[in-house]
């Protein structure tokens, strides 16, 4: 238990002290000692710009483009526009998240309290002034460094800076850190560091501005791309040996082997994924959803633990006064629960429930001493000269098994109610290290009735349908959390956990985690260690919290989600926070991580498929020393009709399946035999063409375009999977958009098709027919195995066979 702090009391918020004038801030304005840092929301828009154009990609495809207009037919350049669209889309995209990020990050973020000309202002953090005295309460994040003016049992959390877990009181003079938190008390300090001078924005600058790295998705994406570039390299140098010595002319061996190089290039996949994203954002910022880091959104579609705060997430934020149950008539419970109420000079939602309800006025005792609640204490103190001391907290923590009152609070939190105690005890147990030196003496029950938020019972039906184990972790009561989670259907609500009762080993906390739902009296030390204890079985875990309780547990969970009405604290360490206050927009943020990631996956499919077939064609073309089978233009329009149009549909698409360990594995799975297909079918049908029907190189050309466009269709029907009218709808109208080019003779002469021997084509069928049989069959034959190896399904996908 945490040392109580006797302080003399004043209320800070009315101290003497007047604070700058506004002369003084202007001129710190003028002098640039403001408290102006980067957003952690959203990168420059100039950075934005050279990361969408001054890729490798656009440089190595910008050269091949040259190379193109200098040798062939402009025709054949048309791969340049990726360049421009790749880049524009890009760009329009993540500057539009960028603004709904700026927008929503101005909303939810916490004011600042300070005083000027003796006024209580509020100020966006970024209009702190150098010297500005800055007004704090408990749940106030510390946004600047300065020095401690005034404490009234100032406590503040340091620990996300030095890792040290206990709060620590601060007096007058002391140090006070940005990135810390009030846990406990109030005060005021004198600016000294501001903007980039302050520890935390140094901090924030360097590791937490708007990025897509540190991403599993964005590793395993990277990972392909390493791969295919080292694989480029020696491929594109074979094709240029073999075409300079087979095709008639210098020109017609540089296009046809940019040709293939083009191809090989999965130019759009790192595109679709940054776009992916960026409508992510934009979607969630419409359900006033502030997303703070890209990541975050992956992280949605893998948890599969969600923990919340019964507080704020199943109930309402505010409370109403029930009753109040006296327990001893010699004492004066009902003025002094008025006086105690009154004394708060920063209540929390307890204690304005109690100044709300009571019909009693405050009487107006003098306050000599007080201790602050704390969640670590669940009590707060208070002293009053010549009326005696009083605390005011659980009624489980302050009174003794057997003592009055004791079984009527245990009755009374059992249905769902929330119970205090008001308790007198002897005079300077307050100044006193430890608060048991006399007796406490119960006073009165203090019952406050909880609002059950109308959304929550559905809210937690979407989670356990989607296999999403939520667990209710509490300061208050067990039994009356039970009592709530039951009446919300709650799977394993019925034997409520008292969490001063768990073990400390994780082993064996986690083992208690997994059986049960419900958990009470849990300190914020114990919410970090369950969160560890969870993740430790494997589990991804998401929590959300509006309390300074939770701001630990937020920091070291999977994904951290905070309520828009909750402390700055939680709002400042939250990856994601719902400035809605809706519990009921959880299963909307889960759904559109998962629609991300998945929706990747299957773009991820096609652009890899494509570079596995570009590269066995290139490497069989060079060993056979015959002239490349396609033109430019023929591997865009193939690309275009089966690829790039597709996954943009396919990106953005409703997607609810659970994210799967394994990205890289599963997807070189499908890519790897998909491109083998794709490649030996498209040359063998090339192959016999050129050997055996001696037709000029247009025929032949336009049937290995035909072939390869009939199975990397089905490619893109397999990887649509499972099919509804839409993507069976698309995939026809990239088949009816083919036949269009084939029967308009101006786009046939434009992409020099000449589907004109019969033989050929004919045989360029049955060899797409075949090779499209035969993927499926391995493709099958390939999930059943690996079935067999993980029985639950979480290495393959049922939508990409």
């Amino acid at each position: 238990m945490l040392r109580p702090t006797g302080a003399q009391v004043t209320d800070v918020r009315q101290s003497p002290a007047p604070g700058l004038t506004a002369a003084q801030v202007r001129e710190r304005v003028a002098a640039h000692q403001t408290n102006d840092v980067p957003r952690r929301s959203s990168r420059s828009a100039a950075d934005i710009v050279r990361a969408n154009v001054l890729t490798r990609f656009n440089a190595l495809i910008g050269t091949l483009f040259v190379l193109v207009m200098i040798f062939g037919e402009w025709q054949d350049g048309l791969f340049g526009g990726i360049i421009l669209a790749n880049s524009a889309i890009g760009v329009i995209q993540e500057l539009r998240a960028k603004r709904t990020l700026d927008r929503l990050a101005v909303v939810g973020e916490t004011p600042v309290k300070v005083r000027r000309d003796g006024e209580l202002a509020e100020l966006e953090q970024r209009e702190v002034v150098l010297g500005d005295l800055i007004v704090l309460g408990t749940g106030d994040r510390i946004v600047v460094d300065g020095t401690v003016a005034a404490s009234q049992g100032l406590e503040v959390d340091e620990s996300l800076l030095t890792g040290e877990a206990d709060p620590v009181h601060k007096a007058p003079g002391d140090k006070v850190m940005s990135g810390s938190f009030v846990v406990a008390g109030g005060g005021t300090f004198t600016a000294e560091k501001v903007g980039r001078e302050a520890y935390a924005a140094r901090l924030v600058e360097e590791a937490s501005q708007f990025s897509l790295s540190h991403s599993e998705l964005m590793a395993g994406i990277n990972r392909f791309l390493k791969y295919v570039t080292w694989l480029i390299i020696p491929t594109a140098v074979l094709l240029f040996a073999s075409q300079l010595g087979s095709a008639d002319t210098t020109g017609e061996a540089i296009v046809g082997a940019v040709a293939g190089v083009v191809t090989m290039i999965p130019e759009g996949l790192v595109l679709m994924t940054s776009i992916a994203f960026a409508v992510g954002v934009v979607r969630l910022g419409r359900r006033r959803c502030l997303v703070q880091e890209l990541p975050a959104i992956e992280g949605l579609a893998r948890v599969d633990v969600l923990c919340v705060d019964k507080t704020g997430t199943l109930t309402e934020p505010g409370m109403d006064l029930d009753e109040i149950i006296v327990l001893d008539d010699d004492l004066p419970a009902r003025p002094a629960l008025a006086a105690t109420a009154d004394a708060d000079p920063d209540p929390n939602a307890t204690m304005l429930a109690v100044r709300e309800g009571l019909d009693e006025p405050a009487p107006g005792w003098e306050v000599t001493e007080t201790v602050p609640f704390s969640s670590a204490r669940k009590w707060s103190g208070v002293a009053f000269d010549g009326h005696g001391t009083w605390l005011f907290g659980a009624a489980d923590v302050l009174l003794e098994p057997g003592a009055p009152g004791r079984r009527r609070a245990e009755e009374l939190g059992s249905t769902g109610l929330r119970v205090l105690v008001l308790a007198r005890v002897p005079d300077g147990a307050l100044a006193s290290p430890d608060r048991k030196t006399g007796p406490v003496r119960p006073a009165a029950l203090v019952v406050l009735r909880q609002r059950i938020r109308a959304e929550a019972p559905k809210t937690l039906e979407y989670f356990a349908e989607q296999g999403v184990a939520v667990k209710v972790i509490s300061g208050d009561n067990p039994a009356s959390v039970g009592a709530i989670a039951r009446s919300l259907n709650l799977p394993k609500a019925e034997r409520p956990v008292d969490a001063r009762t768990l073990p400390g080993d994780l082993a064996a906390m986690a083992d208690v985690l997994e059986d049960n739902s419900v958990f009470g009296r849990v300190g914020p030390q114990q919410k970090r260690a369950m969160v560890k204890a969870l993740q430790s079985r494997g589990h991804t875990v998401a929590m959300t919290g509006d309390g300074v309780n939770d701001v630990l547990a937020l920091k070291d969970a999977d994904l951290g989600v905070s309520m828009g009405s909750g402390s700055g604290a939680t709002r400042a360490v939250a990856q994601i926070v719902l400035l809605d206050n809706s519990f009921a927009t959880l299963p909307y943020v889960v759904g559109e991580g998962r629609r991300v990631l998945g929706n990747i996956e299957r773009v991820a499919n096609l652009f890899l498929t494509k570079t596995v077939y570009s590269i066995i064609l290139a490497v069989l073309v060079g060993l056979v020393h015959i002239r490349f089978p396609f033109l430019p233009r023929h591997l865009t329009l193939i690309s275009s009709l089966t690829i790039g149009i597709p996954a943009f549909f396919l990106a953005l698409a409703p997607n609810l399946e659970r994210a799967r360990s394994g990205f890289v594995p599963r997807v070189l799975r499908f890519a790897v035999p998909a491109g083998l297909a794709c490649g030996i079918a498209t040359f063998a049908g090339y192959y016999l063409a050129t050997e055996y029907t001696r037709s000029p190189f247009a025929e032949n050309s336009s049937t290995a375009t035909l072939a390869l466009f009939l199975l990397t269709l089905w490619v893109l029907a397999l990887i649509a999977r499972p099919w509804n009218w839409w993507r069976l709808g698309l995939v026809a109208a990239m088949g009816a958009a083919f036949l269009i080019v084939l029967a308009v003779p101006w786009l046939r002469e434009f992409f020099a098709l000449r589907p004109d021997n019969v033989r050929n084509d004919v045989t360029a069928l049955a060899i797409a027919a075949g090779a499209g049989v035969l993927l499926t069959v391995a493709l099958r034959w390939d999930k059943w195995l690996t079935r067999l190896r993980d029985p639950s399904g979480q290495q393959y996908g049922k939508s990409n066979t």
